[in-house]
């Protein structure tokens, strides 16, 4: 069974989400469902912001396994 069928969110609604949180300071991202994981991409500022879009994600769906592929600049 893949991610995307556990998600109770869509994909734009999971960017949103982490752009809320981030106070909309993660350029470019995205959210990509695997089979088995979610991948977030997109250039921050911080480590700072890196760590807050992924624990928003986390907070959201501590079940499903994220990987952060955010840069920091």
């Amino acid at each position: 069974m893949s991610v995307a069928t556990l998600l109770p969110l869509s994909q734009a609604e999971l960017e949103h989400q982490i752009q809320a949180r981030t106070g909309r300071r993660v350029r470019n991202l995205a959210v990509e469902l695997d089979e088995e994981r979610i991948i977030l991409r997109g250039h921050v500022s911080s480590y700072y912001l890196k760590q807050l879009a992924q624990h928003g994600l986390h907070d959201l769906l501590p079940q499903i396994s994220v990987t952060n592929d955010i840069v920091v600049e």
